[in-house]
């Protein structure tokens, strides 16, 4: 009996830092892949928690990112929100929103083109892609909060 027990718990053992090391394994950022692929992996790390799966946001607090004008305008804009944070309400198809975005100036230039570029082009979105070079163009421009 008592086999049986410590051969259960090794192969649970051996189960649980196999699935560790593959979920660390996909948190890793991805060097390969598309901008929209590695996009979608900082937004799931980063933005899902607030502006859900769907990119639909939470009612009057976190806005949502489907078709609206601060997500399809202009990229620099954009680049500026997720650089230097969101403090103001905002006010979307007829509704308001008050939560603070917090800055996310300790992200890559590649990461926020990436995360970006997949919020352009998901959620029923279909907006030109951000690049590294954009992004840090307004990072030089702007004098980033942390």
């Amino acid at each position: 009996m008592k086999f049986k027990i410590t051969g259960v718990a090794l192969i649970l053992s051996v189960f649980f830092v196999y699935s560790n090391a593959q979920v660390k394994h996909a948190k890793k950022p991805a060097s390969g892949g598309s901008s929209v692929t590695r996009g979608k992996i900082v937004y799931k790390q980063i933005c899902l928690s607030c502006h859900m799966a769907d990119g639909g946001g939470f009612q009057q607090m976190n806005p949502p990112l489907i078709k609206t004008s601060y997500v399809l305008g202009n990229k620099g804009t954009l680049i500026k929100i997720v650089l230097n944070g969101f403090k103001e309400d905002v006010e979307i198809n007829g509704e308001k929103y008050t939560n603070n975005m917090t800055p996310h100036s300790d992200l890559k230039d590649q990461q926020i083109a990436d995360v970006l570029t997949y919020v352009r082009k998901s959620f029923g979105n279909k907006a030109s892609a951000v690049t590294p070079a954009e992004v840090k163009k307004v990072r030089a421009a702007n004098v980033v909060t942390k």
